[in-house]
Order: structure tokens, then C-alpha cells, then sequence
């Protein structure tokens, strides 16, 4: 077998899990906060963590999710096969989280971790399955405007530690870099878009209408959302 075959299929065979960090879904999205009230950042909240969740379980790839939370809904919602729920008792944020499953990945034995947020419901399961078969020591999926990170695969699972937010990108380069390892930048479209803001969920409400059927649940809670606005607009009848 040539370097180049040997290598993919050291690759497919590797045991990977993925994690899924879940902020509570009542504390989500606040910088929605000008743009949806309460009830309705949560219930879009827990709408992409589903789409998400079922896209992940549609990924052979993955041997198994871990789901990263103190939700007691969240946690309902992941049980199922090859998810499992680790507590997130701190709520320290989503590096926080990350570090809860690479920790548990390591102590389970798997060879590969795949970190992704609960607010990309466009992720396609061909786009992971290829990001999986490409990956390096170190593969960042950076947000849309290019100076973030959505997603991480990591091999060994503690090869870099994590640290997400403003300006992810260029540290994980960094500390690829510094620790003398293979990486990659990968710019996976369905995994680019995350939905902090009220540009974010205007992008986001665009793309669903040029992809018919896909992340049902967090279409469904923006119809919603649309059929509340309209009913506010409508004039009262005198």
C-alpha cells in the first residue's frame, strides 16, 4: 500500500468523538438580545443544538458525540446511540467545555476529537466526513469572517488546547505552530456560519432558503418567529 493510501486509511479507522459544548439554553444568545426576546432566543437556541445533533449523528465517521452541558433539556434531547452527556457543572464557557471532553476522550481511549459549537444547524455530514478524511494533527474550520473558529479536529484529542471566541483563528494557528505540528485551515461553508448576531441569523435565514429540507428544527423556529412578528405588526381592529 503507497504512504498516500496507508495514510487515509490510518485515518478512516481512527476512533474519533465528537464534542459538543451547550450553554444553557435559557442563558443563550444574548447578544440577540436587540433583535429576539427571551423566549425566542432559547427556543432557537435548542432548535440549531438539534439540527446539529442529528446532522453529527448522521456522520459514520464519529463513533461517538458528547454532548458538553448543564441543560437539564439539552440533556434529554442527547440521549440516544453513541451520544452521551458529560456535566458541565462550571458553565466556564465553551473552552471550558471543550477541555471536559478532551478529557474524557483521553480517558476513553479515542485517538481523534472533533469540536464543534450547537449554533452551526447548516453543518452537512459530507462536509465532516471529508473534513475527518483530510484532517492534519490539527484542522481549524474558521467562522465566516475568517478571524474565528467553528470547529476543530484534533489528534491526538489533547494535541492543542482549545481556546475559542474573538481572534480564535490566528491562536490555534499558533499553537499549532508551536508545537511543531501538521495543521490546516479548512473553510467548510456549513460549518462557517454561526448565528450570534442579527446579521448572523438574517445570513443564516437566507442560506435555509436556498437549501429545501435541511436543519428542519431551527426552520421551524424561525417560522415561528415570523408568524410572532407578523401578529405584533397587524393592526388592532378599532
Amino acid at each position: 500500500m503507497s504512504g498516500t493510501l496507508a495514510g487515509l486509511a490510518f485515518r478512516s479507522c481512527m476512533s474519533t468523538i465528537a464534542i459538543l459544548p451547550v450553554k444553557s439554553f435559557g442563558a443563550a444568545k444574548q447578544r440577540l438580545a436587540p433583535a429576539l426576546g427571551a423566549g425566542s432566543r432559547q427556543a432557537l437556541a435548542q432548535a440549531m443544538f438539534s439540527d446539529v445533533l442529528a446532522s453529527l449523528r448522521r456522520v459514520p465517521e464519529l463513533d461517538s458525540v458528547a454532548v458538553v452541558t448543564a441543560d437539564r433539556v439539552a440533556e434529554a434531547a442527547a440521549r440516544g446511540e453513541r451520544v452521551q452527556v458529560l456535566r458541565d457543572t462550571a458553565q466556564s464557557g465553551q473552552s471550558a467545555a471543550a477541555l471536559i471532553g478532551i478529557r474524557h476522550a483521553l480517558a476513553a481511549g479515542f485517538a481523534r476529537v472533533l469540536l464543534v459549537p450547537g449554533d452551526t444547524p447548516l453543518l452537512d455530514p459530507g462536509e465532516v466526513a471529508g473534513l475527518l478524511a483530510r484532517a492534519r494533527s490539527v484542522s481549524i474550520v474558521p467562522d465566516r469572517h475568517g478571524t474565528g473558529t467553528n470547529a476543530l479536529v484534533l489528534s491526538p484529542p489533547d494535541a492543542i488546547e482549545p481556546s475559542f471566541g474573538p481572534g480564535s483563528r490566528a491562536r490555534h494557528v499558533a499553537a499549532a505552530e508551536a508545537a511543531r505540528l501538521p495543521y490546516a485551515v479548512e473553510q467548510l461553508p456549513t460549518l462557517m456560519l454561526d448565528v450570534d448576531t442579527g446579521d448572523d441569523l438574517a445570513v443564516l435565514a437566507a442560506r435555509l432558503g436556498e437549501r429545501h429540507g435541511q436543519a428542519p428544527s431551527t426552520r421551524g423556529a424561525l417560522r415561528q418567529l415570523d408568524r410572532s412578528r407578523a401578529s405584533r405588526s397587524s393592526p388592532v381592529p378599532a
